[in-house]
């Protein structure tokens, strides 16, 4: 979600759209995963929302998404966001806001006016000696933090989320990730967790194990994809259209069903060397449309 990541990505090899994409009507009256609307992080078509976030909607409303997750408002407030939102009858559930701790009501006030019902962090502030792996100390200071966001939302109706990306999963000691200690240390009445599965499972670890040891803490989840690693990048995510990566969705959302999902979002990471974002998110649709619940 933040710009810093996006210095992880590298190059993808050319493979031209038509190789990968196929209309979404195709998948005719299959169940979507779950039986759940299908949602879209907005940072996936990042340009395309600051260029024309009007007509942006409309074309992610036309494909079939129904459900969005915001990721800023490009040039226009969260109040202003609304009215192409509801024009495009598109439901927000979700939004990832920035959080100033010295004025919290900031952005909860954003998430009402979206009518959104979980306030999320892409991102919290790191220490300046941060690397990319959490530490000990970086994740219990991350978790006071995010209790204290999380009893601020819990006092303006809303739910605060916390979003992972791979940092969190280094060893902090005694075989404990710096992600473990964020679900042991924050109340799980105040704080839930987004898995971004591409992240978690990019940095070798695999969502059904949170899914099973953690009920009820992931209300919600990115579903992303990756290529598999070459010699070029061996150590870098390079963002694929779900079903042409590695990721297993099927095993995620069986589990995550059972841990109680309420909403998923697609979020494909770039460089979008094979096709455009909107062609991208047209192959993503069309994916989960065809996964049955």
């Amino acid at each position: 979600m933040t710009t810093s990541r996006r210095r992880f990505l590298a190059q993808t090899g050319q493979l031209g759209a038509a190789a990968l994409a196929s209309p979404w009507l195709s998948s005719g009256a299959l169940a979507n995963p779950l039986g759940k609307p299908i949602g879209i992080q907005l940072y996936t078509v990042k340009e395309a929302m600051e260029a024309d976030p009007a007509g942006t909607l409309g074309k992610l409303a036309k494909i079939g998404f129904r459900e969005v997750e915001t990721a800023g408002f490009g040039k226009l407030s969260a109040k202003q966001f609304r009215k192409p939102l509801d024009d495009a009858g598109l439901a927000c559930p979700s939004a990832h806001l920035s959080f100033d701790l010295d004025n919290l009501g900031a952005a909860f006030a954003d998430a009402h006016a979206l009518g959104a019902k979980y306030a999320a962090s892409g991102s919290l502030p790191r220490p300046a000696t941060a690397t990319n792996a959490m530490t000990l100390e970086e994740a219990k200071r991350t978790a006071e933090i995010a209790n204290r966001i999380g009893a601020a939302a819990k006092r303006e109706g809303l739910h605060y989320i916390y979003h992972n990306h791979a940092f969190e999963f280094a060893d902090t000691g005694g075989g404990m990730t710096g992600y473990d200690v964020l679900l042991r240390e924050t109340d799980p009445e105040l704080v839930k967790f987004e898995i971004d599965c591409g992240w978690m499972v990019f940095a070798g670890r695999n969502p059904v194990d949170y899914f099973t040891k953690h009920p009820h803490r992931f209300p919600l989840i990115h579903v992303k994809d990756f290529l598999a690693a070459d010699d070029k990048v061996p150590k870098e995510m390079r963002g694929a259209e779900l079903g042409h990566g590695v990721v297993d969705y099927k095993p995620i959302f069986s589990a995550a069903g059972k841990a109680g999902l309420q909403h998923f979002f697609v979020e494909q990471e770039g460089p979008f060397a094979r096709m455009s974002p909107l062609e991208a998110v047209n192959v993503d649709f069309d994916y989960l449309h065809s996964m049955s619940g």
